[in-house]
């Protein structure tokens, strides 16, 4: 069983959010909307909710229509789990009443005894180590452990569909970090299918099976982490996902050639990027050498010291502006001209 989202289109007077979205999400995947605020990712999981109706088009979960652009299901109709960026946790109920209230009033609920609901949610708070706080109150919780019981609360159900809309966009870089884990973990140990919607490149990578890069209502590219990482198809999705250089000169035969003729094999470089004469480098691909040692050069702007890298920008003579990840070991000299070679 699957989701199917099939020439999805959304409009909102005269601004299209949406432009014929097609995505299948298989079950068991964890599926990362990956792009930057205004790209429409939040407005495709309110459509897949229930909380939208689309303009055309249409989703099927397992089979079943729930959204046309004559008809919409209601949110509590479908067998979905959601997840919010502000928790949503009810303040007047305790950490156990929180996650017990899909189950009493759930028509997909499979456990219809008050002891298996009991046993049902505190399986649950013991998965996510909520258990031992289930009698608090939200408001006698930090962030990390009101996500973890807002997650409680969005699989406790088993629902055919999680969603997760930006979960992580509140809590510190450490809890981050930690919580990506306890995600993945959770995914892992019960399965389960999830839509992640993020504009972090870190979480989409870190804990997705696929990726799907959106852009102004579009879908630029859906792939593997690796996929996405290494052969982006267009140059928006090797700018938002790595960041990577776009440099610009000319193809010649397979060949590109920038600067005063250093050139570099096309490899697996997508066409978009031939047709506008750009090749896509990340920093980490690049090596800073002496000026006379390549015909690409520039001068050094500026010289960010990360640890054990340096993050270094370069202007080059022929106009490109190159950012490189150089070892930290190694001294370079701002206003300085060097050389740059692809690796």
């Amino acid at each position: 069983m699957s989701t199917v989202i099939s020439n999805l289109n959304m409009t909102f007077q005269d601004y299209q959010a949406l432009k014929n979205v097609n995505l299948e999400i298989k079950k068991g995947e964890f599926v990362a909307i990956l792009g930057p605020s205004g790209c429409g990712k939040t407005t495709l999981l309110r459509l897949l909710a229930g909380f939208l109706k689309p303009s055309s088009g249409k989703i099927e979960i397992d089979g079943v229509t729930v959204a046309d652009k004559d008809k919409v299901t209601e949110p509590n109709k479908r067998n979905i789990g959601m997840v919010f960026q502000s928790y949503a946790l009810w303040p007047h109920m305790t950490v156990m009443q929180q996650v017990l209230f899909p189950l009493q009033n759930s028509r997909y609920s499979k456990y219809k005894t008050a002891e298996e609901q009991k046993r049902r949610a505190e399986t649950v708070l013991d998965l996510v180590g909520m258990l031992p706080l289930k009698n608090r109150y939200p408001s006698e919780l930090s962030g990390g452990q009101k996500q973890r019981v807002a997650i409680a609360r969005g699989i406790v159900n088993e629902p055919a569909l999680l969603l997760m809309d930006e979960p992580l966009s509140n809590l510190d870089a450490e809890l981050k970090i930690e919580m990506r884990r306890e995600i993945s973990r959770l995914h892992r140990e019960i399965g389960g299918t999830i839509l992640y919607v993020t504009h972090d490149q870190a979480e989409a990578l870190g804990m997705a099976d696929k990726i799907v890069v959106m852009s102004r209502g579009e879908i630029q590219q859906t792939g593997s982490p690796v996929e996405i990482f290494n052969s982006p198809a267009n140059p928006f999705v090797a700018k938002f996902v790595g960041q990577s250089n776009l440099i610009k000169g000319r193809w010649e035969n397979g060949i590109f050639i920038c600067g005063r003729g250093e050139r570099t094999e096309r490899g697996n470089v997508a066409q978009s990027f031939v047709d506008e004469n750009l090749y896509p480098v990340k920093a980490d691909g690049l090596s800073i050498v002496d000026a006379d040692d390549s015909k690409f050069s520039g001068r050094i702007k500026e010289i960010e010291y990360q640890g054990f890298n340096n993050k270094i920008i370069m202007l080059m003579n022929d106009g490109n502006t190159v950012q490189v990840m150089a070892d930290s070991r190694y001294a370079f000299s701002e206003g300085k001209e060097y050389g740059i070679k692809f690796a």
